[in-house]
């Protein structure tokens, strides 16, 4: 089982859904790691981790993919290295962006360059997996 921590803005879209589009946030973008989850596995969810104010955001869910990728936060696309694929045109990266947790793709970028200044250079990319669980029943 592998457990990951989320900003608290993150909560209530993975809970619930987001507020305002009502879409369940069931993925998440990290960096490379010695080990993350693998399909078939549990995930452990918490908000606050290595904090008194730790909490689980849900019961554990299942992984159910983990796509390797690079995202480029100024230019507004999504390389899945995996099969190549691209997710570029305006309303597949607002639609990704919503799967994530966000509004739409400006609100993504907001975070990704108040969380990851380098993200502000367009020669920069980032290099992670997209980790997906199944919803909750």
């Amino acid at each position: 089982m592998v457990a990951y921590s989320f900003n608290k803005r993150f909560v209530e879209p993975i809970a619930t859904g987001h507020p305002a589009t009502g879409v369940v946030k069931l993925q998440t973008i990290r960096a490379d790691r010695t080990r993350h989850a693998r399909p078939g596995e549990l995930l452990q969810l918490y908000q606050g981790m290595r904090t008194k104010h730790c909490h689980k955001i849900i019961a554990d869910p299942i992984c159910v993919a983990v796509r390797p990728l690079r995202l480029f936060v100024v230019d507004a696309f999504v390389h899945f290295l995996d099969n190549d694929q691209t997710i570029d045109t305006a309303e597949e990266i607002d639609d990704f962006a919503r799967q994530d947790g966000f509004l739409h793709w400006a609100d993504m970028q907001a975070f990704w360059q108040a969380a990851h200044p380098e993200a502000s250079d367009p020669e920069q990319y980032f290099t992670g997996v997209l980790i997906c669980w199944e919803p909750m029943r």
